[in-house]
């Protein structure tokens, strides 16, 4: 598991689901995996009782199941909360980008100039690993350029369900055609496109669902049966 840094002003609890919350995104804690509440409280430097919250909240959100007597697990990946979290991402960032069309202005603009091609440097270059990080910052700026951030930390827990399914199509599939999507949503934002931006959207999130048999072929035992 990695630890991260504890942010100023992060209070202990925020701080535990925080890195909680990253690493079942990223699978350094994969499906299945034991959480000692112990342990990780010794890992992060803060008390068990923040930790036991964080746990708690993501056990309302489906992602860590609790069993008395035994302990609790990070969740299996549940192909029906995949869904959800695409069917409720597809709904919003289809929204936010047809406003970026209208809204964003120079400084938006030049944030996801940015981003984009540290993707594209990065892929030329072989480093894929940075390249989910990227693609999370890319929509998140999309949200904060029309000022709808509260919205993207509002659905931002559901969407770790689909996210981890992200997560092993970067690492199983090898489909890096995302970082072209984010190209071609810059460009039809910078012209005012809001249809070819929208179609592109569902493009972009259809492609995780088109990855899903062939992620489940090779890793069966991360998902619900």
């Amino acid at each position: 598991m990695e630890v991260y840094s504890k942010r100023r002003g992060e209070t202990a609890r925020d701080y535990a689901l925080r890195v909680l919350k990253g690493n079942i995104i990223s699978l350094d804690l994969m499906p299945g995996t034991a959480i000692s509440e112990n342990e990780l409280a010794t890992e992060l430097g803060i008390s068990r009782t923040p930790v036991r919250e964080a746990v708690i909240e993501l056990a309302k959100a489906y992602l860590i199941e609790i069993y008395p007597q035994r302990g609790s697990f990070v969740s299996l990946i549940d192909p029906k909360m995949v869904e959800e979290a695409r069917f409720l991402r597809r709904i919003t960032d289809t929204a936010v980008i047809e406003a970026a069309c209208d809204e964003i202005d120079e400084k938006g603009i030049a944030a996801l100039e940015d981003n984009v091609s540290l993707q594209e440097f990065y892929l030329s270059k072989g480093m894929t690993e940075k390249i989910f990080d990227l693609d999370n910052k890319f929509h998140k700026g999309i949200y904060e350029a029309v000022k709808k951030d509260i919205v993207y930390e509002i659905h931002s827990t559901l969407m770790i369900h689909f996210d981890r399914v992200r997560t092993l199509s970067v690492e199983t599939v090898k489909d890096f055609k995302v970082v072209g999507d984010h190209r071609k949503m810059l460009e039809a934002i910078k012209a005012g496109d809001k249809v070819t931006a929208a179609q592109l959207v569902e493009k972009h999130l259809n492609r995780y669902q088109i990855d899903e048999k062939e992620i489940r072929s090779q890793r069966p035992e991360y998902f619900k049966a």
